[in-house]
């Protein structure tokens, strides 16, 4: 294992670890930008009946989808670049934050300002996150089996099964419904961007990883899109930001080797159930009652 990767409290780590954790906060201040921009080009485009993928095809006549795309793909470059040394239960935490993001810009853009207790659902989030970073150790080197890279082709699968059954259901808990198919997709995402082992044009051609990303990432894209078209930005967001962080960790804990300081489990996992908690409040508050006509840009 290279020095980069020794184990032990992120700041003994390496500078290479800083910027990368550095880059996770960066994509998840890109990617809470972005749900916001997405929302408002959703609610500008003719609504969709069940899981429609014109839908996307009408919303890139938005130039705030565009915008949000942009941000999303460079978003998901910076989150690529975290991988490379932090756990997986870190990264996708940190990425976590963006539901804090999208919570304070829905305010000027939405015209939904936090709450007391959504400011406090924000401290819990960024508390958390502190925690987990200070607990966080090494990230494990060894590559997934190819027929763990398969596993995620079926994921992506199964998660588009489920996204089009969701498409069903109506309303504000359509959109709760869709949001969490959504943070399956994007678990796919991010599982699937730590199992590639190789980032060459040749490699990822014929890595069924790559095709698994790429596939949950656009049928994510949809089902979120579809989301926001049901319901206020926070009812989706919530939910959403829950299954794309704790399917990752579990699955990077227990499958992949991602490590915790030695006797840092329990502050772990206290500091991913704060973020996850204030992720939820802030999906469940007032933010989440916004009206689906609101929108100001």
């Amino acid at each position: 294992m290279s020095p980069v990767l020794a184990a032990g409290p992120l700041g003994a780590v390496g500078p290479l670890a800083v910027v990368d954790l550095l880059a996770a906060v960066l994509a998840a201040v890109g990617y809470g930008l972005a749900a916001v921009l997405q929302a408002v080009a959703s609610r500008r485009v003719e609504a969709a009946e069940g899981v429609d993928p014109r839908l996307l095809l009408r919303l890139l006549s938005q130039p705030a989808f565009v915008a949000a795309v942009v941000l999303n793909l460079t978003g998901y470059a910076l989150h690529v670049v975290a991988l490379r040394t932090l756990p997986l239960f870190l990264v996708q935490a940190v990425i976590a934050a963006s539901v804090a993001v999208t919570a304070l810009l829905a305010g000027p853009v939405l015209g939904t300002p936090l709450d007391r207790a959504g400011r406090w659902s924000v401290g819990a989030v960024a508390l958390g996150l502190v925690v987990l970073t200070l607990a966080s150790g090494a990230a494990d080197e060894a590559e997934v089996p190819l027929q763990g890279r398969w596993a995620l082709v079926g994921g992506a699968i199964a998660v588009a099964l489920l996204g089009a059954a969701a498409g069903r259901v109506g309303g504000r808990r359509g959109a709760a419904v869709l949001g969490l198919c959504a943070g399956l997709g994007y678990a796919v995402v991010g599982v699937g961007s730590r199992a590639v082992p190789d980032l060459s044009p040749g490699a990822l051609v014929t890595d069924p990883a790559a095709y698994a990303v790429v596939g949950a990432g656009v049928v994510a894209y949809l089902l979120y899109s579809t989301a926001l078209q049901r319901g206020a930005v926070m009812t989706a967001t919530g939910p959403m930001v829950v299954a794309q962080t704790v399917v990752p960790a579990l699955v990077g804990v227990l499958l992949l080797g991602d490590g915790i300081r030695p006797g840092w489990a329990v502050p772990a996992v206290l500091g991913l159930a704060l973020a996850l908690h204030g992720a939820v409040r802030l999906g469940r508050g007032r933010a989440a009652s916004e009206p689906a006509s609101a929108h100001l840009l």
